[in-house]
């Protein structure tokens, strides 16, 4: 077991530093690493999402590679830019709705993430439920015009009632993400015609298997998303996408050049917008670099004995 620490070169969803912890097992190794403000319930799928990959291995791919999109965090229009020109990719995510910041900015941050991809890209947006009904309505569309057209609006609102409402009134395609991932029943919003597309992200859902059950179940086009892992994680993620029988949309896989380095040498940083399928997680070769300090050490051991490693 290896706990790691690894700072981010900017800030996202509120941190400033990544950690986790790294298991090996018969087959490699997984990545456990549940955002702190997860409860212990909670955090039971990502473990088990580590096992499944430490010791059971991905059921196989039905393609080689997978389109990925940038991510683009709460930073300066000319930040955003330059993410976006060095990115090779051809559709990007951007971070909206960042507490205590006015929708001037967001829209200033999309328009000129539109100019970087130039016409042909595809823009899509993240709240991370932020908004209420009316705020959202009213953001969507003046985001929507500063985009030149938006892909679609990630999880605009909290609730699935919200998220339907807004559909209702709104011309741009919504995409549910923390109701899924963090949701009793994850296939509530399918049922509620609160999204036109589910964002399933492997850890929170369990591992790649649960995840495609749960995809199948939704009847939704899907976008495979990470939970900012480092490679080891990350590979889980790209091994759903990998086994999905159909891949619509670009998949938020790309997130790690948020962080300031990696644990394994076989980092899985996108080439030109696409990554490969990898058929087992790649070996944290570098993980002494990132060794957490003896306190963080401690703390993720306890939260791995409390949440408690599944077996079989």
């Amino acid at each position: 077991m290896l706990v790691y620490s690894i700072p981010m070169r900017t800030r996202f969803r509120g941190i400033t530093v990544r950690e986790g912890v790294l298991l090996e097992g018969e087959r490699g190794w997984g990545e456990f690493c549940a955002f702190l403000d997860y409860s212990d319930a909670e955090c039971a799928p990502w473990l088990a999402c580590a096992v499944e990959a430490a010791e059971e291995g991905w059921p196989a791919p039905v393609r080689e590679r997978v389109a990925v999109n940038c991510t683009v965090p709460v930073v300066s229009p000319e930040r955003a830019h330059a993410l976006v020109s060095a990115s090779g990719c051809g559709t990007a995510k951007v971070k909206v709705a960042d507490p205590g910041a006015p929708l001037a900015e967001d829209l200033e941050r999309v328009a000129a993430v539109r100019d970087a991809l130039g016409p042909g890209g595809a823009v899509r947006v993240d709240a991370n439920a932020a908004w209420d009904v009316d705020t959202a309505v009213t953001a969507i569309r003046a985001l929507d015009r500063a985009a030149g057209g938006l892909e679609y609006v990630e999880q605009p609102c909290r609730t699935v009632e919200e998220l339907a409402a807004v559909r209702r009134r709104v011309d741009v395609r919504i995409a549910a993400d923390e109701s899924i991932r963090r949701a009793e029943d994850p296939l509530r919003v399918a049922v509620a015609g609160a999204a036109d597309v589910a964002v399933i992200k492997v850890a929170p859902l369990g591992g790649v298997r649960r995840a495609l059950r749960v995809a199948e179940a939704c009847g939704l086009p899907c976008v495979v998303s990470s939970a900012v892992e480092t490679s080891v994680g990350m590979a889980a993620g790209l091994a759903l996408a990998g086994a999905l029988p159909e891949l619509d949309f670009a998949c938020g896989l790309g997130t790690l050049p948020l962080l300031d380095g990696d644990v394994a040498t076989a980092s899985l940083v996108p080439v030109d917008g696409w990554l490969p399928v990898p058929t087992a997680p790649p070996v944290p070769d570098r993980a002494e670099r990132f060794a957490a300090d003896p306190e963080t050490t401690l703390r993720w051991r306890e939260r791995l004995a409390r949440v408690g490693r599944p077996r079989g």
